[in-house]
């Protein structure tokens, strides 16, 4: 019969020592190099995360804005924009100002909030990219959106506005969808048949 092991002896074997290396050896610096790539790759997928969820909410503004049958004119468009998404932290801003007391100097959060608005106020003036709500095809294609995926929103038509021409918009981006391609080549064409008839 086979003498028995001791507990003693399989305990060091199961417990394996860490192996230790010179700070500027090879592999110190394959292992720092390698710390270095997940930390850059959790923080990518981090900022990946607060945009998407930046977009998420913007969109859902604009979701929650569309009427319940048909679409928006361009009018009732730039009154959403400016009474209610331009003016949404404006309550806000109030609380802080009354927090602070005389002769103090603004709190970062009111800094912050007065920034956001003031390159809002900019970006809506030069002009601002939202989703077309007066397009019907549209329309209809953003009321099918989960309100989580943003991805989908590529798929939809965009359009810039802006307070210095409040009658006019330029298409930005026409829209992937195939409803809305089709509807464009439907554009297209009955327009160069046009020009073909003078």
């Amino acid at each position: 019969m086979a003498p028995s092991k001791t507990g003693k002896a399989t305990a060091t074997k199961s417990s394996k020592k860490e192996k230790i290396f010179h700070p500027q050896s090879r592999k110190a610096d394959q292992l720092s190099r390698k710390a270095l790539r997940k930390e850059k790759l959790v923080s990518l997928v981090s900022n990946r995360n607060k945009k998407h969820d930046m977009l998420a909410d913007f969109y859902g503004f604009f979701y929650h804005s569309l009427p319940a049958e048909g679409t928006l004119t361009l009018e009732e468009l730039h009154h959403i924009i400016v009474d209610v998404w331009l003016q949404r932290y404006d309550e806000e801003l109030e609380i802080e100002r009354a927090a602070r007391r005389k002769g103090r100097p603004k709190s970062v959060k009111e800094s912050k909030l007065e920034e956001l608005k003031l390159r809002e106020s900019e970006q809506y003036r030069t002009g601002f990219e939202v989703i077309d709500l007066t397009h019907p095809e549209n329309v209809a294609l953003f009321q099918t959106w989960d309100q989580k995926e943003v991805a989908f929103i590529d798929l939809l038509r965009f359009i810039r506005i802006s307070s210095a021409s409040p009658a006019t918009f330029v298409v930005s981006r026409p829209g992937k969808h195939l409803s809305l391609i089709k509807d464009e080549a439907a554009i297209q064409s009955h327009s160069g048949d046009m020009e073909l008839d003078s």
